[in-house]
């Protein structure tokens, strides 16, 4: 019998004037439930209240799939495990900023961080483009590299319901692009595209779609790209300042309502030059991150953005043993 999918929209404020939403997926398998995302903090209630919906409580929970590390695909995490004690997948790119939270405040200082994201969490298995897990007799849930609008998201396909969870790789047009590396966001979306086997879609920023309608969606974002770059490349060279730059593309395009995201400011930066190949979440990809700066090519700037990922790594696995010692005592 195929896995039932029940998206859950989980609504929330960056600020008093910005309402937001995020859908979360559940999957209901034979034996337990498992999650893509954990919507930000509170949606635990939702979540919950959901599951006894089906019939089913938190404690069937066994599972949940970080496709990467912003506030509202996070928030939830720490207290579902804490209640569940159920185990947390995410890449290894996305993990520093999972079990670290004000490391991603520091890079990433969003309106009202850490009402949507308080606690960190410790991740118990990372994954990487192509890792399968075996999340119950016939099912089973495969990692597929999708970067671009975080350094390092997973998109999760679950070949026995012929589906795929996309996380925030596919831009709506019409609400605020958000990317840190242009190139690799525009290959994220040609894998989508070319990905056999997918009938169903599932966004975060929107409802489900068939294959026809993701293949649209993915032809208009591929658009959507294609357009912001043309106007960044027509205002780059009158802009005075990087403020200057914004508000002209903003103003050309005729979305006005993209200022009120200072993460668009990242998008049009990525769009002036190649990516960086870095993987450093404090990297705005042009070699202009703390760790960075200081080098000025290619090779020596990769080099010292891979140093500083092993130790941030090492101190997020001492950090994630010293959680689990904690729970044992």
């Amino acid at each position: 019998m195929k896995p039932t999918i029940h998206p859950i929209k989980i609504d929330f404020n960056v600020t008093p004037a910005i309402r937001r939403y995020v859908y979360v997926y559940l999957i209901q398998g034979q034996e337990a439930c498992y999650l893509i995302d954990a919507g930000v903090a509170g949606a635990e209630e939702i979540i919950e209240g959901y599951l006894h919906t089906l019939g089913r409580d938190l404690s069937d929970l066994r599972a949940i799939f970080l496709t990467h590390a912003h506030p509202d695909h996070i928030g939830g995490a720490a207290g579902l495990r804490e209640r569940t004690g159920c185990r947390i997948y995410a890449s290894p790119g996305e993990r520093p900023w999972i079990e670290d939270i004000h490391q991603q405040f520091a890079a990433r200082p969003i309106p009202n961080f850490f009402t949507l994201l308080p606690r960190s969490v410790a991740v118990d298995q990372v994954l990487t483009d192509g890792d399968r897990i075996t999340l119950e007799p016939g099912l089973t849930i495969q990692a597929v590299g999708t970067p671009g609008h975080s350094p390092d998201q997973l998109s999760y396909l679950l070949p026995e319901a012929d589906c795929l969870f996309t996380g925030d790789a596919i831009p709506v047009r019409g609400d605020i692009p958000i990317w840190v590396q242009r190139d690799d966001a525009r290959r994220s979306l040609e894998t989508l595209r070319e990905l056999p086997g997918v009938e169903t879609f599932y966004p975060a920023w929107d409802v489900p779609y068939d294959r026809p309608q993701a293949m649209d969606k993915l032809a208009d974002a591929l658009s959507l790209m294609e357009e912001l770059q043309s106007w960044v490349n027509r205002c780059k060279d009158q802009a005075a300042s990087p403020e200057e730059l914004v508000q002209a593309v903003c103003t050309g395009m005729q979305t006005p309502h993209f200022l009120q995201n200072p993460l668009f400011r990242r998008t049009v930066q990525s769009m002036l030059a190649p990516d960086c190949p870095c993987k450093h979440l404090d990297c705005d990809r042009h070699g202009n991150c703390d760790a960075c700066q200081a080098h000025h090519h290619a090779k020596d700037h990769l080099t010292s953005c891979e140093k500083l990922n092993r130790k941030e790594q090492r101190e997020a696995d001492r950090q994630g043993r010293r959680l689990k010692d904690a729970r044992r005592t």
